[in-house]
């Protein structure tokens, strides 16, 4: 195997690669990455068993000239060493060759080195996905989904399937939801084309984080296909599979109240920045916790209160509030969560009492739901 190839667009597609591969695997050849050389193009596979990334770099595009192939072939090169090798190389020219038993040469400029590579055959295929269960989403709809439900899932393993993100067809919409249990982050997008099949899955939030990483800021359209073990994320050059996780989902949706005691409408970004002065002083406590306590005259008080520190109080006026007073207490940190999520638009709060859930939208779009249980304070 015999190719050239410009060192910046190797390295592009390095950086994608490596985000799946761990050091920590128990399969030794997964510390690797598999180099595939047709005459289209390269291909560059990294593992870790729960997430695989597959990039390809074509021989042209737009004209231009990438690499050019001598022979094709297909090799194993240690990860770590290789990237770091190609991010020193002195030239952006990179000649790579292997030759007899897998020994393998990098050249650029005048620096050559020599690698010992693996067999390319150790390496474990990609899943099987069949293509006729697809669905597309844009790149930047499906990074924007990511974002506003990934923060809530469960970082404790004590229930594995709380550590993913539900996506969950019906009715011709994607409900993506998460929840640790203490908090819930829902996103309903409507789909252009329903795909037949799965259409339940678990995805784990690792894995949709290195998704969100990887994923460009545009409208290219992205082709996802779920499967009972797998889910596969088909973009421009670039395929993303994650296993999934095993388990029932716990069903969600009658957490959410039907009727509620309280609505507050507030400006989103004003309260964000309330609840982040307050949090300065509830940081300390480890539960770092803020009360919101309702006012006469269309406002409401942020207040927090460390005894060993001192206390905060602050007052925002707000766009309506109806129905009871109320004084309740949350995490700080939920909170702030799930305004970000909603992405400094007005927000409506609406609360069915102090020490029952309270959930928060947007208050032009039901899109994004986001639901947080209060703490109790005495």
């Amino acid at each position: 195997m015999k190719f050239e190839i410009m060192r910046d667009y190797l390295l592009a597609g390095l950086n994608d690669v490596m985000k799946a591969v761990s050091s920590k695997t128990t399969v030794p050849i997964l510390t690797g990455i598999k180099i595939d050389v047709t005459n289209e193009g390269v291909s560059l596979t990294g593992s870790d068993q729960d997430i695989t990334i597959q990039t390809f770099i074509p021989a042209e595009e737009n004209g231009e000239q990438i690499m050019t192939i001598t022979t094709t072939g297909s090799i194993v090169l240690q990860a770590r060493m290789f990237n770091e090798i190609v991010r020193k190389l002195p030239t952006n020219d990179v000649e790579i060759e292997v030759t007899n038993g897998f020994a393998t040469y990098i050249r650029s400029g005048k620096s050559e080195f020599h690698l010992i590579g693996q067999d390319a055959i150790e390496y474990p295929l990609l899943p099987e996905i069949s293509a006729a269960e697809r669905f597309t989403i844009p790149a930047d709809l499906l990074k924007s989904i990511i974002r506003e439900t990934v923060f809530a899932v469960a970082t404790s393993e004590s229930r594995p399937v709380l550590t993913g993100v539900n996506w969950n067809i019906q009715d011709g919409e994607l409900v993506c939801v998460a929840t640790d249990s203490h908090r819930l982050a829902r996103r309903k997008t409507k789909l252009e084309q329903l795909p037949s099949g799965v259409s339940s899955v678990v995805i784990p939030g690792k894995s949709l984080n290195e998704l969100n990483k990887i994923l460009e800021d545009s409208t290219n359209p992205v082709q996802i296909v779920m499967t009972n073990q797998q889910v596969l994320f088909k973009a421009d050059n670039m395929l993303f599979f994650s296993r999934l996780l095993e388990g029932n989902y716990p069903d969600t949706s009658r957490l959410i109240p039907e009727s509620y005691q309280t609505n507050v409408t507030i400006n989103g970004k004003a309260l964000l920045q309330a609840i982040d002065r307050a949090s300065l002083l509830a940081r300390e406590d480890r539960n770092n916790v803020v009360r919101l306590e309702t006012l006469e005259g269309n406002a409401i008080e942020i207040s927090s209160n460390s005894p060993e520190i001192g206390k905060v109080q602050e007052q925002i006026q707000v766009e309506s509030l109806e129905g009871d007073t109320l004084k309740i207490s949350f995490s700080a940190k939920y909170m702030m969560e799930a305004l970000k999520a909603i992405d400094g638009q007005d927000v409506i709060i609406q609360f069915t009492g102090a020490m029952r859930p309270f959930i928060l939208r947007a208050v032009h779009d039901d899109s994004i739901l986001q639901l947080i249980l209060p703490v109790r304070t005495y």
